[in-house]
């Protein structure tokens, strides 16, 4: 089953607004950037992280500690997978103990990687919060688990995929529903 691209749903303008927008989300809420920490989510979530962190600091002038989580080993499917899942390394140069956490995300779909991410980041310390941005919310949630700060609701049916890309990982920004073929 090869995917067909189907319909673009955001481009890179609005990718580039939607972060702005859930900057400024996440300040509000947070009441600025006091204790306030941005972690990516391997792979799309790390560059959406570094990102929503340049608006932050470009709106109030202030740097927000930046980390990168890889879950792969916190994966509920890793025992039924038919490959070998590459590790990557997590980088949280920082404490996340009595911090605002925001994990960053590309896609929401059922929840599992959100649950993967918890797991991963309570092995690192005790956040006072921990928080979800994603660029797009696509439904279709197994476990309950909702996006603090979502760019885009994209429903979707099951037969259907969101492919994000961005420069930093695949040379352009774009958001695409693909049809898988039958």
């Amino acid at each position: 089953m090869t995917p067909r691209e189907k319909v673009e749903i955001m481009d890179a303008d609005g990718i580039r607004r939607v972060l702005t927008r859930i900057a400024h989300e996440i300040l509000e809420k947070n009441a600025g950037t006091k204790n306030l920490a941005l972690i990516g989510i391997r792979r799309r979530g790390v560059p959406l992280a570094r990102r929503i962190a340049e608006n932050i600091k470009e709106i109030e002038g202030a740097s927000t500690p930046l980390g990168i989580l890889d879950i792969t080993l916190y994966r509920d499917d890793l025992s039924q997978l038919d490959y070998h899942p590459l590790v990557r390394k997590t980088e949280v140069p920082f404490t996340i103990t009595d911090k605002k956490v925001v994990l960053v995300d590309d896609v929401l779909f059922t929840g599992r990687t959100a649950r993967a991410a918890l797991d991963a980041l309570v092995d690192l310390g005790r956040p006072r919060i921990i928080q979800l941005a994603v660029l797009i919310d696509r439904g279709h949630r197994e476990l309950p688990i909702r996006a603090d700060f979502v760019g885009k609701n994209v429903p979707t049916s099951r037969r259907e995929l969101i492919n994000v890309s961005l420069q930093e990982t695949d040379g352009e920004d774009k958001v695409t529903i693909v049809e898988k073929e039958t």
